[in-house]
């Protein structure tokens, strides 16, 4: 069944299957959403006339059962049916006759699929910050527990500064704070409504897109039709930048552990449950968990400029490359998710050596605070500098494993209070209770 069908015309079947691809595996994603769709769009048909209160109620009802079905974890798009907007308008013909053969009025397939991901993407949005707020609270509370426990610092992968476990894990949890502000913008972009844009030039029906509006529980509308199919692609591109910049955290974190769990560094350990060996070397305990991390999270790194080149030089207007997207962004959602989850669980489960610094090795990063216990003196610095460069090069340089830094954001100092409190401000700034709320309402 295809609603664009006329008699006498067949689409030949090497040139459908290549032009459906995998969209049906992404339409059954989107399955709920359609039908939240088509719940508002029939409430508000019925409003404004174009259809009777008895029809609009007719489709609402059965719209309702039919949510439940897509929501069914066996739930699958039948062959002989395109894509899952005709499945549910041939669910309403065959369920409630005539009626629900109305249901298609003024929107098109282009209007549809646009709700249907923006929909979507403000779910993956709320499932993601719901995965990143444990996670951060888990780097705070180890940020905490290990604020005590040094541990060297490095520029150029060489000896710098003494620095700390617990500036270690609360640098990651701060990270993740300008992350969550990238995810709120995009999902500012995301919870914009394109229904009644129709084909990207409107309709003539006396419709109001200011009540879908707000029965789907979107902020606004996209208000402008022709850039309300516009935004198809620049959407995805927001909310893919979005996420590679939580698996940019994710993977730089990956990174250190990978080094740190080195013999040659010997910082941290993992439960040997926790990593893996070598077929022909016992010793081995590797920590693939993170590297696998690291690799998903790069490739995610590359989502943005992937959905850039495949929009690149597109003129306005709906052009079918706008499909593949969906291939893209969708499982990218899954992949961050799952790795948010295994750093968590291995995070959990980290063991930090103690008395790391205490190594003689790492007598040089000591070398600024000897510096400055000069300079606390009244010598210049760069006397003191020079004073201490000097015991350096002459082999009889002292110091000190004890310090103390008191600064904000310091050490001794970790503001980790101060950093809960713009978390706790962004997250609230989602405001999802609200959405939440509309769409029960839609559905009761």
């Amino acid at each position: 069944m295809k609603l664009w069908s006329k008699s006498g015309t067949a689409t030949a079947s090497v040139v459908e299957s290549f032009t459906v691809g995998k969209d049906k595996d992404f339409d059954a994603m989107l399955a709920p959403f359609d039908v939240l769709g088509s719940i508002a769009h029939a409430k508000m048909l019925g409003h404004v006339g174009l259809l009777t209160d008895a029809e609009s109620a007719q489709l609402i009802n059965a719209l309702k059962n039919i949510y439940i079905e897509v929501n069914a974890t066996d739930f699958v798009i039948p062959s002989s049916v395109e894509d899952i907007h005709s499945y549910v308008e041939l669910l309403l013909t065959q369920r409630i006759g005539e009626a629900g053969k109305k249901i298609h009025s003024a929107r098109s397939r282009n209007d549809q699929v646009l709700v249907d991901i923006k929909l979507f993407l403000r779910n993956e949005i709320r499932e993601l910050v719901s995965a990143i707020q444990p996670f951060f609270e888990l780097l705070q509370t180890q940020s905490e527990t290990y604020k005590n426990h040094l541990l060297p610092g490095y520029t150029h992968l060489q000896l710098a500064m003494p620095s700390s476990f617990g500036l270690w894990f609360g640098a990651y949890a701060e990270s993740l704070t300008d992350d969550m502000i990238q995810v709120q913008g995009a999902y500012q972009v995301v919870n914009k409504n394109p229904l009644g844009s129709a084909a990207g030039y409107g309709s003539s029906f006396p419709i109001n897109r200011t009540q879908t509006t707000e029965l789907l529980g979107f902020e606004s509308l996209h208000y402008n039709v022709v850039y309300a199919q516009m935004s198809r692609g620049k959407t995805e591109r927001v909310v893919a930048a979005a996420l590679a910049s939580v698996a940019d955290t994710l993977s730089r974190l990956s990174m250190d552990i990978c080094l740190y769990l080195n013999q040659n560094f010997n910082f941290i350990s993992f439960p040997a449950h926790l990593t893996t060996g070598s077929s022909i070397m016992p010793h081995k305990k590797n920590p693939d968990v993170f590297e696998l991390i690291r690799g998903y999270c790069n490739r995610l790194k590359a989502l943005p400029n992937e959905i850039m080149l495949m929009t690149t030089n597109l003129p306005s207007g709906y052009q079918r490359d706008l499909q593949l997207l969906k291939e893209h962004i969708f499982p990218a959602f899954t992949e961050i998710k799952k790795c948010i989850e295994m750093a968590g669980l291995m995070l959990s489960n980290i063991q930090i050596q103690k008395d790391i610094v205490e190594d003689e090795k790492y007598r040089y990063m000591f070398s600024v605070e000897e510096v400055n216990k000069l300079v606390l003196q009244g010598i210049p610095f760069r006397d003191a500098y020079k004073q201490i460069g000097d015991a350096i090069e002459k082999g009889n340089f002292t110091y000190s494993t004890t310090i103390h830094h008191s600064h904000e954001g310091s050490m001794g100092n970790l503001c980790n209070e101060d950093i809960a409190k713009q978390m706790q401000k962004i997250i609230a700034s989602f405001n999802f209770e609200k959405t939440e709320a509309h769409l029960a309402a839609l559905l009761t």
